[in-house]
């Protein structure tokens, strides 16, 4: 499987849960991916209203033909920049995560082991309007090797 197949496979699997836009992206990504879930609890009547309970995901898919050290970083930096201008924290948001998906014909050794380091976590007063956290995958289609951070491990079966 050529790494175009690969990419519209894997949005597809997204577009079930999520809106998925393919134009006007923020570069250097190629597509991006939002999901938004808005809860709210209540005690006996809609008036007594408990909690409102706001989490986010924000996906952005990359496409390279050869993947570098120098290339993750700045996906990575870009992604979690950009996820984080969307976040609008307040006393009912839970969570708002920032994933990066990147499909690519080749990745160096270096880039492969360099996934599985990312970390970026970030709390909003002290937890209390909640935080976002980080989660990276990437995919090699000349193997079928995949390779995701820790957060990112419940997307490999995803991309797999």
């Amino acid at each position: 499987m050529d790494s175009n197949e690969a990419f519209e496979k894997i949005l597809r699997a997204f577009e079930q849960y999520y809106t998925v836009k393919t134009q006007d992206v923020t570069p250097p990504f190629c597509a991006e991916a939002e999901f938004r879930s808005h809860n709210e609890q209540y005690f006996l009547v809609k008036s007594a209203k408990v909690a409102d309970i706001d989490s986010n995901d924000f996906v952005f898919f990359a496409k390279e033909q050869s993947l570098t050290v120098n290339q993750l970083s700045h996906l990575e930096q870009t992604a979690w920049q950009t996820g984080l201008s969307r976040v609008t924290p307040y006393y009912g948001h839970r969570n708002s995560d920032v994933t990066l998906v990147i499909v690519a014909d080749t990745i160096e050794a270096d880039a492969f082991k360099r996934v599985k380091k990312l970390k970026h976590y970030k709390s909003y007063k002290f937890s209390l309007f909640g935080w976002s956290s980080f989660r990276a995958v990437a995919y090699e289609t000349s193997s079928g090797k995949v390779t995701y951070n820790m957060r990112g491990s419940d997307l490999k079966k995803l991309v797999s």
